[in-house]
């Protein structure tokens, strides 16, 4: 069986998050710099190698004030810790279409394991001949996990963001 090598299709995929902003709504952000690449056994997904980076300073809420915050030492620390890393340790087919995928998360010097939901949505040639795999990844991790620690109480009780981040990530790759 020979090895495919799979290469993020960057203008085709999201890194994107969910945080409780004030406790009742969402606030949304994403990162716009990174790289992921999968290694296969053919062209099946299962026990596929996932090599994922992300560059902190390119965080991306819509807000600059409140992104230059969360690129401080109040949050990521860009300056000391420039980049988010994912190592899969397993990719596991739960139902067609449906798998989990394990790995290490490493985020503001602190590696931890990680569980994601992936919906593989399947390979498809594009107009140019060149093809392409989608899946989709959904989980949530708690920020405090990884040191990322800050908040504010409110007046009303409870506090200005929550420890609980949705991460809603859509990938597309490309055979090559």
């Amino acid at each position: 069986m020979s090895t495919t090598k799979w290469v993020i299709d960057p203008t085709h995929s999201e890194i994107g998050f969910k945080v409780k902003h004030m406790m009742f709504t969402n606030v949304s952000g994403k990162f716009t710099k990174f790289d992921a690449s999968i290694e296969t056994e053919g062209d099946d997904f299962e026990n596929a190698k996932i090599h994922f980076t992300g560059d902190v300073e390119s965080i991306d809420t819509g807000n600059n004030d409140r992104d230059g915050h969360l690129r401080s030492a109040d949050f990521f620390d860009a300056a000391q810790y420039p980049e988010i890393k994912f190592e899969a340790t397993s990719f596991t087919k739960k139902d067609e279409g449906e798998y989990t995928l394990k790995g290490d998360l490493t985020l503001h010097g602190t590696t931890k394991p990680v569980t994601l939901d992936a919906e593989f949505s399947g390979q498809m040639k594009d107009p140019w001949g060149n093809t392409k795999a989608g899946f989709g990844l959904n989980g949530k991790i708690n920020r405090k996990d990884w040191g990322l620690n800050w908040n504010s109480a409110l007046e009303t009780g409870g506090v200005l963001v929550a420890e609980e981040v949705r991460l809603v990530i859509e990938l597309q790759f490309i055979k090559q």
